[in-house]
């Protein structure tokens, strides 16, 4: 699933060409792409409107829709919400020129077409008029001044969850995946398994130091193209799974300290640790023994 580098490289891709733009048509080519509402009234909702403003929320993707004109002034007309899942793509492309393929939503623009292509189904793009409410329930962005060492040393210490299920969950941070946790604890030297009010402020502040650096270059590097699905918009494969140094190399050595890797399942994700660099605490070892 496109986790946060994906879906920022995504928008930053696909931003230019429609911010401003006028939605001039509709067609909606599976309808449970657009969640509960039918293809007229979707139509009705976004036609005519404009796009004023493109921005992510954790692995959401959000338009801000809004009606009116530079004379008589704009308000705001309800927000389109798009969520990748496990193969969504936004797609740029030209009015008249053939529509590609696995094509669930595509929107007319006054000049192009925004084509959501989605070889598996799970993804959405559904409108709404209460966008804040709809993603209340998400934690901070990791790439915010919110997101701090402090606040994340504070935050673990109130849990007592194990690390990497408290990581994926969306309502403690956003945007994470299992590629990153994984990539992030392995950095930090934290064992996925490592009760979360275990960990000290010390290690608190390398995992935060971690989370960030290795976001900020994955979304560099145009995200991790680990299978076929994920591309960007222009068709270019991601570069960071160059990068990686543990995730999807079980048996494979270390690149820290040789020692094969191994993979377990944790909060029911395949899990890649380093069993060296990435040590239990001594009473789960024990208890584990």
């Amino acid at each position: 699933m496109p986790e946060l580098p994906e879906v920022e490289t995504t928008l930053r891709l696909v931003r230019p060409g429609i911010l401003g733009r006028t939605i001039r048509g509709v067609e909606v080519c599976w309808p449970r792409t657009i969640g509960g509402l039918g293809e007229h009234e979707f139509s009705s909702l976004v036609l005519g409107a404009r796009i004023a403003q493109a921005r992510r929320r954790a692995k959401y993707i959000r338009l801000d829709l809004e009606r009116g004109s530079a004379r008589t002034g704009y308000e705001a007309a309800g927000s389109i919400l798009i969520h990748l899942r496990m193969s969504g793509r936004l797609l740029l492309g030209r009015r008249g020129a053939a529509a590609p393929g696995w094509r669930r939503v595509s929107l007319e623009l006054d000049r192009g077409v925004l084509h959501f292509v989605d070889v598996r189904k799970f993804g959405r793009f559904v409108w709404t008029a209460t966008p804040a409410e709809d993603l209340a329930h998400l934690g901070p962005e990791p790439l915010s001044h919110e997101f701090t060492a402090e606040w994340l040393h504070g935050a673990l210490a109130r849990r007592r969850r194990q690390l990497k299920a408290l990581l994926l969950d969306q309502s403690f941070l956003a945007g994470l995946g299992n590629i990153y946790v994984d990539e992030a604890l392995h950095e930090a030297r934290l064992h996925p398994l490592t009760p979360s009010d275990r960990v000290s402020k010390a290690r608190a502040r390398e995992l935060h130091q971690a989370i960030q650096r290795i976001l900020g270059e994955a979304i560099e590097r145009e995200g991790s193209s680990f299978d076929g699905f994920y591309v960007t918009p222009e068709g270019n494969p991601g570069a960071y799974q160059d990068q990686f140094q543990v995730y999807g190399r079980e048996g494979l050595p270390c690149r820290s300290c040789g020692i094969r890797l191994i993979k377990m399942l944790v909060a029911q994700r395949g899990t890649h640790v380093c069993t060296r660099c990435q040590v239990l605490p001594r009473k789960l070892l024990a208890r584990k023994a």
